[in-house]
């Protein structure tokens, strides 16, 4: 399914991703915990495609990400704060990213903001939205086109405490439904909640890695 074999990331000769390799082989949830700036952003962002690693393969689905595709392919995800047409609705927004593929209709992306706890009827532009509902929208751009897998890089930016449950809730439900999520945070307990895994990165490597139930 993702398969990390030892790849590593030099950014102005400063390396950023040290010799990492790690396999997720089923379904689940999984975790990478890490304080800011080990790595985890960075981390997401190559098995993305978004950047390009200098030693290392990384192949998603048996696919080589930067030999075989560009991209992984059923792949959805939210990386740092995402970033909207200002003027627009939420809606409009999700519209213009759903027509580039054409594979999602209007009932589709009302139904995907109902489930990430917006309404698809909210006629206010998204500059007049809140932090916490950005990243709700965020949330459900990662749902367009039904995804295999996920992909959320710290998915509990600015959302409150209700908004917090409501995600941990969504995880579960995503899990039940056979999706493979990949899940970046710091927060401790967040992740023992929600994840079967979890990674630990520091300075740029994993420098552990554990079942939850064995660390309860």
């Amino acid at each position: 399914m993702i398969k990390v074999t030892n790849i590593s990331k030099t950014y102005k000769n400063k390396p950023v991703l040290r010799n990492i390799s790690f396999h997720i082989d089923e379904a689940g949830v999984y975790g990478f915990k890490g304080r800011n700036g080990s790595g985890k952003t960075l981390l997401f962002k190559a098995l993305l495609g978004l950047i390009t690693v200098n030693e290392g393969e990384i192949e998603v689905n048996g696919e080589n990400i930067g030999y075989d595709v560009s991209f992984p392919r059923e792949t959805g995800f939210l990386i740092e704060y995402p970033s909207f047409l200002p003027n627009h609705t939420g809606f409009k927004n999700l519209e213009i990213l759903a027509s580039i593929k054409n594979t999602c209709t209007n009932e589709d992306i009302s139904c995907i903001l109902k489930e990430v706890g917006l309404d698809a009827s909210n006629k206010d532009k998204v500059k007049k939205y809140s932090l916490g509902m950005k990243q709700r929208l965020g949330l459900a751009q990662s749902l367009l086109e039904n995804p295999s897998i996920l992909i959320w890089d710290e998915p509990t930016n600015a959302l409150d405490e209700a908004g917090v449950e409501f995600l941990q809730r969504k995880i579960i439900d995503l899990k039940n439904k056979g999706k493979t999520i990949l899940i970046s945070s710091h927060d401790s307990d967040f992740l023992r909640a929600v994840c079967q895994k979890v990674f630990v990165l520091d300075n740029g490597q994993v420098v552990d890695n554990f079942i939850v139930e064995d660390r309860l």
